[in-house]
C-alpha cells in the first residue's frame, strides 16, 4: 500500500483532466462559499467586476454603499469601473494597494502625494479617471472623507468579501511608497521621475502584504471570510523592459502562490481557480479572443457556473447566465468598452494630444466598427466638443449617442 492508492479520482490527471473533468471539483473549501443573506462584497482587477451581476441575479445581497445621489441621475455614470464594486475605489490590481486603502478609511495611512493640481481640478491619484474634479482643497477634502467613510463601512459590514489578485508590477510615490492604480501621466497626472517609481512585487512582498490585509480586515471584522482568486487576464504591457509573456507568467506564479499561502495561514480564507477554469490545459480555445488576451462571455459563464455552485446548495443555481448583448457585434463593442474602462490598459494608449487623439477615436469608430467611411459626414461638432473630454468619455457619450445606436444593426460581424 501507499498514498497515492487511496486518493480520490480528482487526484489523478488521467481520472479528472484528460478525462472525467468536472469543474465542481476544483474547490477545496468546507461549507459554501456564500451563503443567502450574507453581506458580499468584492475589490480587484478589471476581471473582478465581472463577478457581481451574476452575484446579484442568483439572488446574493451584494453590499453597495456608495452610490450616486438620486438626484443626479441624469448624469452620466463614473468611467474606469468606480459604479462596479461595493464603494467607488475602482480596480484594485495589487495586495499592497488594497492594503492601503484599508489603512486610508482606517485613518493609519495618508499618503503624501494625495491630489493633484490640473487645469481641470483637483484630480485624486488613487481614483485617476473619476468624472468631477474638486475645485478647492475643502471640496476635495470632503469628497475624499466621505469615499473613505463608505469604504470603510463595506470593510465593517461584509460578510464575504472577495478579492481578485490582478498584478505585480505597481508604480508608487517615492516618497511614502503610496501605490497608484495606474502610472502618473496614463490617465491622469503628469509622470515625474523624482516623485514616482515602478515596482514588481515579489512572492514575500505579495504574501506578506496579503496576510497583513487579511490580519488587519479580520481584526476590524471578525466574522468576515474572505475568498482570494487570481485574474486570468494577462499584463497589457510591462514596465520591466522584458517579453510581456514571461512578465505575465511571473507575475500570475507569483499571485497564485501568495494566495495558497494565505489559504493554508488563515481557515477563514479561501481560494477560488478562476485563473485555472481560464487558462488551464483543460480550458477550451474559445475562453480567449483572438488576442489571446481577453476573456470570452463563455469562459466567464463557466467561472460563474463554479462559483455559484460553490455557493449554497441550490440557491437560484439556474440563473447563472448573464444577459446577452443582442449579436456579435455588439459583443465586439461591449469587449472594446470594458477595455477602455481599465487603467491598465492606459499603459498602451499612445500620448497625443486629446483632440487629435478624439478625431481618430471617431473616425476609427466610423471605419472600424461600421466598417464604411465616414464618406462626406460632417465629424467637426465631435472634435471639437471632444478637445474638452476624455477619450473614454468620448467613447462612451459617441456610443450613447442616436446616430450611433440606430446603425448598430448595420455592424458587421
Amino acid at each position: 500500500m501507499h498514498p497515492y492508492q487511496n486518493a480520490p479520482d480528482r487526484s489523478f490527471w488521467s481520472r479528472s483532466v484528460s478525462s472525467g473533468f468536472d469543474i465542481r471539483q476544483l474547490m477545496d473549501h468546507d461549507g459554501p462559499l456564500i451563503r443567502p443573506g450574507e453581506p458580499v462584497a468584492s475589490a480587484g482587477s478589471c476581471f473582478a467586476s465581472n463577478l457581481v451581476p451574476y452575484l446579484e441575479r442568483a439572488g446574493f445581497e451584494y453590499l453597495r454603499t456608495e452610490r450616486r445621489n438620486p438626484a443626479f441621475s441624469s448624469v452620466p455614470p463614473e468611467n474606469l469601473g468606480y459604479e462596479n464594486f461595493s464603494a467607488a475605489y475602482g480596480n484594485i490590481y495589487t495586495p499592497r494597494q488594497l492594503l492601503q486603502l484599508l489603512r486610508r478609511c482606517m485613518g493609519t495611512f495618508r499618503p503624501a502625494e494625495d491630489r493633484w493640481h490640473t487645469d481641470a481640478g483637483l484630480v485624486d491619484p488613487f481614483r485617476p479617471g473619476l468624472r468631477y474634479h474638486a475645485l478647492t482643497d475643502r471640496e476635495f477634502d470632503l469628497l475624499s472623507a466621505q469615499h473613505l467613510r463608505a469604504v470603510r463601512r463595506v470593510f465593517e459590514e461584509v460578510k464575504v468579501f472577495i478579492f481578485t489578485l490582478g498584478l505585480t508590477e505597481a508604480w508608487v510615490s517615492r516618497l511614502d511608497g503610496a501605490v497608484f492604480p495606474a502610472c502618473p501621466g496614463t490617465v491622469a497626472g503628469t509622470f515625474d521621475e523624482a516623485l514616482h517609481a515602478f515596482v514588481n512585487f515579489s512572492v514575500d512582498d505579495v504574501t506578506s502584504d496579503l496576510d497583513t490585509f487579511v490580519t488587519e480586515l479580520h481584526a476590524l471584522n471578525r466574522g468576515v471570510r474572505i475568498v482570494l482568486t487570481v485574474s486570468p487576464v494577462p499584463l497589457v504591457a510591462t514596465a520591466t523592459g522584458k517579453h510581456v509573456l514571461p512578465s505575465s507568467t511571473y507575475s500570475k506564479a507569483v499571485l497564485r502562490a501568495s494566495a495558497e499561502e494565505i489559504v493554508r495561514r488563515h481557515a477563514f480564507v479561501s481560494y477560488f481557480p478562476s485563473f485555472e477554469i481560464v487558462t488551464g490545459p483543460q480550458a477550451p480555445d474559445a475562453y480567449l479572443e483572438a488576442d489571446r488576451r481577453s476573456v470570452t462571455q463563455e469562459a466567464i459563464e463557466a467561472v460563474m457556473t463554479a462559483f455559484l455552485a460553490a455557493c449554497e446548495a441550490g440557491h437560484v443555481a439556474a440563473r447563472v447566465n448573464a444577459p446577452r448583448e443582442e449579436g456579435d457585434s455588439a459583443r465586439r463593442l461591449s469587449r472594446m468598452l470594458s477595455q477602455v474602462e481599465c487603467e491598465e490598459g492606459m499603459a498602451d494608449v499612445p500620448t497625443k494630444p486629446v483632440g487629435d487623439v478624439a478625431e481618430e477615436t471617431i473616425r476609427s469608430l466610423y471605419s472600424a466598427l461600421l466598417a464604411r467611411s465616414p464618406g462626406e459626414r460632417e465629424l467637426e461638432g465631435w472634435t471639437d466638443a471632444a478637445r474638452n473630454m476624455s477619450v473614454i468619455d468620448l467613447v462612451k457619450v459617441f456610443v450613447a449617442s442616436d446616430e450611433f445606436k440606430g446603425r448598430m444593426k448595420d455592424i458587421p460581424a
